[in-house]
């Protein structure tokens, strides 16, 4: 009998601390989540050699109804110019993507499997450009460490079926979230063999109003083949005043 009890606490335990984990990585999206902005970036390619190609990006969000919608459009150099990426981020399904090629002169839909290919030559995703659907992982808290000095969270969020790890492209991710700000300080991607294979830092937080924030810098890093992508936002601005109408596949070719 003593067994059984003892079996029985350690389930429970094992999932408190599931749901607390999960419970972490909501706030941690939450705090992050601006219902609207508008944003000019810099997207740096670095090569293991040091050479740097550099991109100009403006970015707008919207949220209508229970959608987010956002376009992310390339500004310079004239080689990508209006390459356009359009995303439609639901709370209980798939997101949809759609992708504008000036050169084509065609929008065309990325499928499951594209979206955790590189987004436009980065180290980035296209799948990191959305937010990952709370429900289409298992989580477990794995302790706590200290990152650039902030105590954080540890927490793995580990992709509940392949056919999810392969959207996203990697089968787990480890975040370390700050005890106090809930803000993620590092995030690690692990590919299918469970290797490691990205690691995105992020900082230069700054509070955009109403309890949100925004990393002014992320830095993503592919430890395999050290190559590097730097984002850094040179503008940004909460509230967008772009229409509903204007996130649309069909006006990604006006």
């Amino acid at each position: 009998m003593k067994s059984l009890i003892i079996v029985s606490i350690l389930l429970l335990a094992q999932t408190l601390q599931a749901q607390d984990a999960r419970e972490i990585i909501r706030k941690a999206g939450e705090v992050i989540e601006p219902e609207s902005m508008e944003m000019i970036s810099t997207l740096k390619i670095i090569s293991a050699s040091g050479q740097e190609r550099s991109r100009t990006i403006s970015t707008a969000t919207g949220k209508f109804g229970e959608v987010s919608k956002t376009m992310v459009r390339f500004v310079e150099p004239a080689e990508v110019r209006g390459t356009t990426l359009l995303i439609f981020d639901y709370e209980e399904q798939d997101d949809d993507m759609w992708i504008y090629m000036p050169a084509l002169r065609k929008t065309r839909r990325i499928v499951s499997t594209e979206k955790g290919k590189n987004f436009m030559g980065s180290e980035f995703t296209n799948a990191d450009m959305s937010k990952p659907g709370l429900d289409e992982f298992d989580y477990q808290w794995l302790g706590e460490a200290e990152i650039e000095g902030k105590a954080c969270h540890k927490i793995e969020s580990r992709c509940k079926t392949e056919a999810i790890a392969a959207q996203y492209g990697f089968s787990k991710r480890i975040s370390y979230i700050d005890k106090a700000s809930y803000l993620a300080r590092k995030l690690e991607y692990y590919d299918s063999n469970g290797e490691l294979h990205r690691v995105n830092t992020l900082n230069v937080y700054r509070e955009q109003g109403q309890g949100k924030y925004f990393a002014f810098h992320m830095a993503m890093q592919n430890v395999k083949n050290n190559l590097r992508s730097v984002m850094t936002v040179d503008k940004f601005q909460m509230a967008s005043s772009l229409p509903e109408a204007q996130f649309s596949p069909a006006m990604l070719e006006q």
